[in-house]
């Protein structure tokens, strides 16, 4: 199975701050693109589905998700938000390069550690794209992390510019003559 590693999720981590730090200061409390969330929610979100991740590899439960949550204080500022994120990303990483490779834990079914690098890597380049575009701020998501989800989760998308296919796959615009999704699935777990 197609997979990512740690590296890709610190690399998506990386990105997310590079491109929202300087945005640091701006009213976060706005939608994040066409999402309900806020800005601040969303990148909440984000360090909690990476902390989420880490521990379904680490704790390998077979037939849910581990019964504890992420809790980002309410005072915390975008920059703080944007730390515990790359925190959570660091766990993230730490325990996808560390688990053998059959390792297997629940995602919908029996996900590899690959599996779980790719989702953290979608969910931390999808919302950054979701935040940008609700901060104003201009940014591309990187092409080559693009390809690797798209590779690992989406197999049979279709073929084109790794960008605009997954913000398509993913219901966040069209893709030429192909009107944009209503709704979509990844496929984590290994079949």
């Amino acid at each position: 199975m197609v997979g990512m590693d740690g590296a890709d999720v610190r690399a998506a981590a990386d990105e997310m701050t590079r491109v929202l730090h300087p945005a640091r200061e701006q009213d976060w409390a706005v939608a994040a693109g066409d999402l309900d969330w806020s800005c601040w929610t969303t990148a909440a979100h984000v360090a909690h589905d990476l902390l989420a991740y880490a521990g379904q590899v680490t704790g390998r439960p077979d037939a849910g998700y581990l019964p504890f949550d992420l809790r980002v204080n309410d005072d915390a500022t975008p920059a703080d938000v944007l730390t515990v994120v790359t925190a959570s990303a660091g766990l993230l990483a730490a325990a996808v390069d560390t688990a053998p490779p059959q390792t297997r834990a629940w995602h919908w079914g029996p996900c590899d550690p690959g599996g779980f690098a790719a989702m953290g890597v979608a969910e931390t380049v999808l919302h950054t794209y979701d935040i940008t575009r609700g901060l104003g701020v201009p940014w591309r998501p990187p092409a080559q992390l693009c390809a690797g989800v798209l590779r690992r989760l989406f197999p049979d998308a279709p073929t084109g510019d790794p960008p605009e296919v997954l913000l398509w796959m993913t219901g966040r615009g069209a893709l030429g003559d192909r009107p944009r999704r209503t709704s979509w699935r990844w496929q984590a777990a290994i079949r």
